[in-house]
């Protein structure tokens, strides 16, 4: 299938490299980073850090690599880690939890991924022969699964307080907090604030083809090299790719403003048209999830349609998703409406 011919709604990791970031990658002064001497690598953790406001930072091959890195870092075995209920860190990172931390995730409800402080208090425990001991709290900003919604910030820092009173630690899997940033209004060192420690990619809304940055402590990020070591994640010459990603933070952030914008106007055009449940005041950010229930029309059946229309986007347990991304422009979005209204009508 020539994906140029495409509509490509599926996620926003599908983009492809700028042209800049090609040069930069192709020009890159590299060293090997496993024994500390990548220059380009070096550039990246030091903007990552500066940004979030934190100690040190440390670029991952993935998102899930950092969240993986990060509760193996916090916890102990036996330990148990309070997590929300539709949470990424959860439910799409291949039980990383049990099987390389070997703790245990205590999945809590939320509000659009804000959990209750209460709810979570009620939820930490101390520790005994019978029960784990709470050693950390992982938060999702902005959430994937409630359709890239953006955690108040006084959600994060009531958590953050509870957190501290109980001496835990707190896990921000920030994936999309430069999406959260810009749709709030809230600078991303105020996020990271009410963390111990963030992860979030560069190879979704800000483009980059690899890698995401685990920030905090320097003695956390000390031990994460090694503990990304033990996973695999110890890259030689990776400069090519972190020379991307010095392009996606430094001129990638302003613009996800026009994915927000692509994903409210598609999602108030096909709000009302046969078979869609969704309210387009809930789309904050890039991403639409809408549930599906037509009279004639399966949602395997609907997603092929519009394949047939050279428009693509994903089944996920909610009903369906589209995500907005700078490859798709004004025209995609009049693509995809028309063919929602030449399927559904």
């Amino acid at each position: 299938m020539n994906m140029e011919r495409y509509s490509d709604f599926r996620s926003d990791t599908v983009t492809r490299p700028t042209p800049e970031m090609r040069r930069a990658m192709a020009e890159a002064v590299v060293g090997d980073d496993v024994l500390g001497d990548d220059p380009t690598v070096q550039e990246l953790e030091r903007l990552a850090a500066d940004k979030l406001g934190k100690e040190a930072s440390l670029y991952m091959p993935s998102g899930t690599m950092g969240n993986a890195v990060a509760v193996k870092s916090w916890t102990q075995e036996l330990d148990e880690v309070i997590v929300e209920a539709r949470s990424h860190i959860y439910n799409m990172e291949s039980t990383h939890m049990t099987f390389i931390s070997r703790v245990n995730p205590r999945p809590l409800p939320s509000q659009r991924g804000a959990m209750d402080p209460e709810e979570v208090e009620r939820n930490i425990k101390p520790g005994s022969v019978h029960l784990p001991r709470t050693s950390l709290i992982c938060v999702e900003n902005t959430h994937n699964n409630w359709g890239g919604a953006v955690v108040p910030l006084e959600n994060l820092v009531a958590i953050r307080e509870l957190a501290d009173r109980f001496g835990i630690r707190v896990h921000l899997d920030g994936a999309r907090m430069f999406n959260a940033s810009v749709a709030s209004g809230v600078p991303v060192q105020q996020y990271a604030d009410a963390a111990d420690s963030v992860m979030f990619c560069l190879s979704k809304g800000l483009s980059a083809p690899v890698g995401s940055m685990l920030v905090g402590p320097k003695d956390f990020i000390a031990h994460g090299r090694r503990v990304r070591k033990a996973l695999g994640g110890g890259m030689r010459q990776v400069g090519v790719l972190a020379a991307a990603g010095l392009i996606a933070l430094n001129a990638m952030v302003d613009r996800l403003a026009e994915d927000h914008a692509r994903a409210q106007r598609l999602a108030r055009s096909i709000s009302q048209l046969p078979g869609i449940q969704l309210d387009p005041a809930e789309v904050e950010t890039d991403i639409i999830i809408f549930g599906f229930e037509h009279p004639r029309l399966t949602a395997p059946e609907f997603l092929e349609a519009l394949k047939v229309r050279r428009v693509l986007a994903l089944p996920v347990p909610q009903g369906i998703r589209f995500v907005t991304n700078k490859d798709i422009g004004d025209e995609d979005v009049d693509s995809a409406v028309s063919a929602f209204q030449d399927i559904l009508s």
